[in-house]
């Protein structure tokens, strides 16, 4: 046998395979439209469900990119954790060398 040629599958492989496509093939036939819109109010209810428990963020400014879709700056706290982070990995690695 050549690299290029795989080993014929096994009859439980073979089963188990066959199992599965019918298995995703019967999720496939459940999305339906109707599916979708049920499912898009369920989660409508759970956010409006949830609202009372929601902290206001009016003072708190959290962005992932700057205007000009860069990368925001870390925090401080977050580049303490870092650099406390690479120190402990410096010395548990690096210590031999």
């Amino acid at each position: 046998m050549s690299s290029d040629e795989l080993a014929s599958e096994s009859y439980k492989t073979q089963k188990t395979r066959e199992k599965l496509k019918k298995y995703l093939e019967k999720i496939d036939e459940q999305v339906t439209q109707a599916a979708l819109d049920r499912k898009s109010r369920e989660i409508h209810r759970w956010i409006a469900r949830q609202a009372p428990n929601r902290l206001p963020l009016k003072k708190k400014d959290i962005s992932l990119f700057d205007a000009n879709q860069n990368p925001a700056k870390h925090s401080t706290r977050i580049n303490s954790l870092y650099n406390k982070l690479q120190i402990q990995i410096d010395e548990k690695y690096h210590k031999s060398s």
